[in-house]
């Protein structure tokens, strides 16, 4: 299989429109968002986030939601470094 077609068949499984570009998925029964990962020739759909559950955001206001962000980062640190190719980095870069 070529590697375009590899590419735009997972296009298409996951229902985005690019690599590395994450879409909501509220039909989704667990899962809030997926993304198609591309790193070097590695090609992977992750699916992440907890359905109805938001993060803090990128600059929570109150101290329960700046407790709530720093557990999540404390949690999945190792994760988060992995890179583009987990589900954490994703969720961290989404949602926190």
């Amino acid at each position: 299989m070529s590697k375009n077609l590899r590419i735009k068949s997972a296009l298409k499984r996951a229902g985005v429109s690019k690599v590395n570009s994450p879409k909501r998925t509220p039909s989704h029964k667990t899962k809030s968002h997926v993304v198609v990962a591309k790193s070097g020739d590695s090609l992977k759909i992750i699916r992440f986030g907890q359905q109805g559950v938001s993060g803090a955001g990128k600059s929570p206001k109150s101290a329960s939601e700046k407790a709530r962000r720093k557990s999540f980062k404390a949690r999945h640190g190792k994760n988060i470094a992995k890179g583009k190719m987990s589900a954490a980095y994703w969720a961290n870069k989404v949602k926190w």
